[in-house]
């Protein structure tokens, strides 16, 4: 076998990687392509499975088969050696390289070229072996893609931290990971599914924005070039659904990539996936409804049942109706004596002190109120739970209630003790609405950074007439968590993390 020299950055890689280099090196010295174009595949592990299902001990049926995957196993013995192939799905198919089937050269190559992690084609006769093991018999093979890096050890569980910045690895390993993947893009279809039935229309709104709405978030700021202008990253796309709605689109969704500059933790995300929708004519009671049958459907149509079986063994039930309380009676609960949207800031601020919590200069008094709320809750809103009715100076965009002074008609769903979806009577006055962007403004100019700022375009909108309407936003991702009980770099394929340090 002629070698190949290797450069010195070659001579100071870990051995493992510094042996696959050299392999590498010698199959194209013996003009060997390591990563070929194509190869030879007539059928996927997953179609041979399903075929050849219930096959018989010791049989061969004399159908030639051409297929790939990826080795995860491999025992090289005198004349016969054997390895364990994966694809994608996690479906595997053991082959089995014989000398008399391949011939001394290309058993010698098997044995000395390839590794486990390799991807490979095998052609060969599909048959069961004497322990009744589903395999092809390879009369050739084939390398597909050499793999220069081993993979770990698949029975040394890796950190959550390794597991999120190699989703790739994680992806061969574990069949966990797989899962995940694919219970996305089902739950994806099971939300759209729900819409389409309810005549609802789904629309793509502008990520790049003039000014951010819609949200109380600090965005991403970025520059055009083309236009000359700086421009934000959407936190939300509230405010142009909204249009659409005046623009006659009565019913409208959008499952959109929202981006907000704040912390993470493990239900938290820079960036991070919602749907929001808005229905004409609907109020907060209407998408409380809407959202139940969102997530329910979502359930049974991914797992056939309501209750959902976490990853850890722990079940959640999702179904029936769900319990309803009010955020201010949470409150006094929490701290003993009655709070009201009228209760003074003062008083508020004496009740935060008594509890520990830090509290921020510029917060306003809903705000301080939200604060208490979360800290006196925490951990109790584990069955799904309507949180009802807001401070109204912090619900900028919100209807006030019919009948509480202070408050507005805005519910926060809480499942598993964090906040999974929101919805609101809009508020469709643009007088009103531009008193309350006003004064959003003026937060924002004594450091506010979450304030929202005054559209002009989006009260423009309303002031051609916005038909009363329910709205509603949930977290994709956080629907996930809800569904699988994992944490929400978990249920993010590939989720922002650092850049590694060398």
């Amino acid at each position: 076998m002629s070698q190949t020299p290797i450069s010195p950055e070659e001579d100071d890689l870990p051995e493992q990687l510094r042996i696959r280099r050299e392999k590498r090196a010698n199959l194209l010295a013996r003009d060997i392509e390591p990563y070929p174009v194509s190869v030879p595949r007539t059928k996927s592990l997953t179609m041979i499975r399903q075929t050849y299902e219930g096959l018989a001990i010791d049989v061969a049926t004399g159908d030639i088969e051409s297929v790939s995957g990826r080795i995860i196993f491999k025992r090289d013995t005198g004349k016969l050696c054997f390895a364990t192939l994966r694809e994608g799905d996690g479906t595997t198919l053991q082959a089995m390289i014989s000398l008399d089937k391949v011939g001394e050269d290309s058993l010698a190559s098997w044995k000395s070229d390839i590794d486990l992690g390799d991807i490979v084609s095998v052609t060969g006769e599909i048959i069961t072996s004497k322990r009744g093991e589903l395999s092809i018999l390879a009369n050739d093979w084939t390398l597909a893609s050499k793999a220069l890096r081993p993979l770990p050890n698949e029975h040394k569980p890796m950190s959550e931290e390794t597991r999120v910045r190699m989703r790739y690895v994680d992806l061969i390993l574990r069949p966990e990971a797989r899962s995940n993947a694919r219970l996305r893009p089902a739950v994806m279809r099971s939300l759209r599914d729900t819409y389409h039935e309810r005549e609802y229309l789904e629309v793509e709104t502008p990520m790049l924005q003039v000014q951010p709405g819609g949200a109380a978030a600090r965005p991403f700021k970025t520059y055009s070039n083309a236009y000359d202008m700086d421009l934000f990253l959407r936190i939300a796309p509230e405010l142009f659904l909204k249009r659409c709605v005046v623009g006659g689109i009565e019913r409208v969704f959008e499952i959109n990539r929202n981006f907000r500059n704040e912390g993470a933790d493990s239900s938290h995300s820079p960036e991070f996936a919602m749907i929001e929708s808005y229905e004409a004519y609907g109020d907060w009671l209407t998408v409380a409804e809407l959202t139940r049958a969102l997530i329910q459907n979502s359930a049974m149509d991914v797992f056939g049942s309501h209750v959902v079986r976490h990853h850890d063994g722990r079940e959640s039930d999702l179904g029936g109706t769900w319990k309803e309380i009010s955020l201010f009676d949470a409150i006094s609960e929490g701290v003993g004596e009655p709070v009201t949207a009228q209760t003074s800031m003062e008083d508020l601020k004496k009740f935060a002190v008594k509890l520990g919590i830090k509290i921020d200069p510029n917060w306003i008094k809903g705000k301080l109120a939200e604060e208490i709320f979360e800290h006196v809750t925490a951990g109790k809103l584990n069955e799904p739970t309507f949180v009802m009715g807001f401070p109204t100076d912090n619900a900028p965009l919100v209807r006030a209630h019919r009948t509480i002074p202070g408050v507005v008609e805005k519910w926060d769903l809480y499942v598993d003790g964090f906040e999974l979806a929101t919805g609101y009577s809009e508020l469709i006055d643009p007088v009103i609405q531009r008193e309350r962007l006003v004064e959003q403004g003026r937060l924002g100019a004594k450091g506010d950074v979450e304030a929202m700022s005054v559209d002009e375009d989006f009260l423009r909108a309303m002031e051609f007439g916005m038909p009363p309407m329910g709205g509603m936003g949930m977290g994709v991702d956080r629907l996930l968590m809800a569904l699988t009980g994992l944490g929400i770099r978990e249920t993010i394929l590939f989720p922002l993390v650092k850049p590694e340090i060398d």
